[in-house]
C-alpha cells in the first residue's frame, strides 16, 4: 500500500475581520502519496490557495491536522517573483544563500537544471532580459535548488498568454515528473489539471469541502502533458469536470 506523504484531515478554516467571520473550508480531508502529482480545482473564490497556504504551514486550520513527512516542502507561487537586479544565477542561488547550504554540490545541481532546462546561456541576464516562460523555468528550478519533497504550485502558469502557458506547462510537468516529486497543483485551467495529474480534486463553493475525487487514466499516443490532451478519454473528463463546477456557480448538486 502506498505510503501518504500529506495528510489533510478534517480541515476546517475561517477568516475574521471587524465585519465578522467568513468560512472558508470544511471539513476537508484527502492525502497525496509519493510520487503523485495531484490537481487542485473548485470555483473561483472557494478556498483553494488558502488550502495550499496551510499545507505550507503559512496558516494554522481552526480545526483538523495536516500530517505531512519529514520533507522539505517548495512553493510555487502565480507570479515568478525573481529579483531583477539578481542575475538569473543568483537568483537561482537565493535559497541556498538564505538558508545558509550553499555548497559546490548546489551549484552544480543548479548548474545542471539550467542546462537541462534550456537557461544556461542566460544564467548571467538579469529577468527582464528574458521572456515570461524563461523566467518562470528559472523560478522553478530555484525551488527545485532546494530539492523539496513535496511541491506546492499556486496557479504558476495564470501570467503567461496561452501559447507560452501551453508550453511551459508542458515543460515543468516533464520536469516535476522525471524528478519524481509529489506536487499539488492549484488551477482554474481543467484542461491543465487533466493533463498535468495523477489524480483531481474538485472542492465545492465556499466554504469549500471536497465534493469528488477523479483519478486521470489517459491514452496517451505521446507521454506528455500536450500529448494527454489527443487522449481519447480528455473530453469525457473535461466535460465532466466542467459539469461538477458549473453545477456550484448554479446551485446545482
Amino acid at each position: 500500500m502506498a505510503q501518504p506523504v500529506l495528510e489533510c484531515k478534517n480541515i476546517c478554516f475561517s477568516y475574521h475581520n471587524l465585519k465578522g467571520e467568513t468560512k472558508a473550508l470544511t471539513d476537508i480531508s484527502f492525502q497525496v502519496n509519493k510520487g503523485e502529482f495531484l490537481a487542485i480545482v473548485g470555483p473561483s473564490g472557494c478556498g483553494k490557495s488558502t488550502l495550499l497556504s496551510i499545507i505550507a504551514g503559512l496558516l494554522r486550520p481552526e480545526s483538523g491536522e495536516v500530517l505531512l513527512e519529514q520533507v522539505k516542502i517548495g512553493y510555487m507561487l502565480q507570479q515568478d517573483h525573481l529579483l531583477e537586479w539578481r542575475t538569473i544565477w543568483k537568483n537561482v542561488l537565493l535559497g541556498p544563500e538564505i538558508t545558509k547550504t550553499l555548497s559546490p554540490q548546489k551549484e552544480a545541481l543548479a548548474l545542471k537544471l539550467l542546462s537541462d532546462y534550456g537557461l544556461s546561456k542566460f544564467k548571467d541576464k538579469k529577468p527582464g532580459e528574458l521572456s515570461g516562460g524563461m523566467k518562470q523555468r528559472a523560478a522553478l528550478i530555484r525551488t527545485m535548488v532546494m530539492e523539496p519533497g513535496l511541491l506546492l504550485l499556486d496557479e504558476p502558469f495564470s501570467a503567461l498568454d496561452y501559447q507560452t502557458r501551453l508550453m511551459v506547462s508542458a515543460d515543468i510537468g516533464n520536469i516535476i515528473r522525471a524528478s519524481g516529486i509529489t506536487a499539488i497543483l492549484i488551477t482554474h485551467d481543467l484542461s491543465e489539471a487533466i493533463s498535468l495529474a495523477d489524480r483531481i480534486l474538485v472542492l465545492t463553493k465556499r466554504p469549500a469541502t471536497v465534493k469528488r475525487e477523479l483519478p486521470v487514466h489517459l491514452t496517451r499516443q505521446e507521454d506528455s502533458p500536450l500529448g494527454a490532451r489527443g487522449a481519447p478519454e480528455f473530453q469525457e473528463l473535461f466535460t465532466l469536470l466542467w459539469k461538477e463546477i458549473s453545477d456550484e456557480y448554479c446551485g446545482g448538486a
